[in-house]
């Protein structure tokens, strides 16, 4: 790990949905010469004290003592509750914790030290983002301008106590940083990866190995 400003980096590794889309709990799916969640922890792991990891129930026995994996835990039925559940893993002592997506397997080192260095330096969350490069209409037949848009990934890299902050009421959101926003929080962008995909549908297994095979 990286030593940055000498803080204590957990990251949670959510992956406990189903894959209703996927058609089947796309984090365990093969993925080159391992399965998609453990290319998530490993890079996780490189940039972290602890790793922790959020599972289906079904999963639980079967992923305790995986290399790079400090905790297992049930997730809830949301991503929020699955989140929280993760948190309650983490010690106290920790100064930033990042939340990632097991389905996103292919994040880089690079991406994660920039998540973890924008912390450092004043973020209460951090969030990766890329250019929206398709043209986008409301549901209404109206165009959308996408100039002032972002499409956002994961890590999101927090302040350990903002995150625990926002997660006091039980709130619920599609991603952390949303919740850290609505108090008022400081939330970062920073330069997220093309390449950094989430597998949503069968077909993006197949991106993600020729993704992986190049040179």
């Amino acid at each position: 790990m990286s030593n940055e400003e000498a803080n204590e980096v957990w990251t949670i590794v959510v992956g406990g949905g189903s894959g209703t889309r996927y058609g089947a709990a796309k984090q365990f799916d093969q993925l080159g010469d391992r399965r998609v969640i453990d290319w998530a922890v490993r890079a996780s792991a490189a940039a972290s004290t602890g790793v922790v990891v959020v599972v289906p129930t079904a999963a639980f026995d079967h992923e305790q003592g995986r290399p790079g994996v400090t905790a297992v835990v049930v997730g809830g039925a949301t991503r929020s509750q699955s989140v929280r559940a993760g948190l309650a893993a983490v010690p106290e002592s920790a100064d930033i914790v990042l939340v990632h997506d097991a389905a996103r397997p292919l994040a880089s080192s690079e991406l994660f030290a920039r998540c973890i260095a924008a912390v450092a330096r004043g973020g209460d969350a951090v969030v990766p983002t890329i250019p929206v490069s398709d043209s986008l209409r409301r549901t209404d037949g109206g165009p959308v301008d996408r100039s002032n848009l972002v499409a956002v990934q994961t890590p999101q890299g927090f302040s350990a106590a903002m995150l625990r902050r926002a997660h006091e009421s039980e709130p619920e959101a599609s991603d952390d940083a949303s919740l850290v926003d609505a108090l008022g929080g400081n939330v970062v962008l920073v330069d997220g990866e093309v390449t950094n995909i989430k597998l949503t549908n069968p077909s993006d297994i197949t991106v993600a190995n020729a993704l992986l095979q190049r040179p």
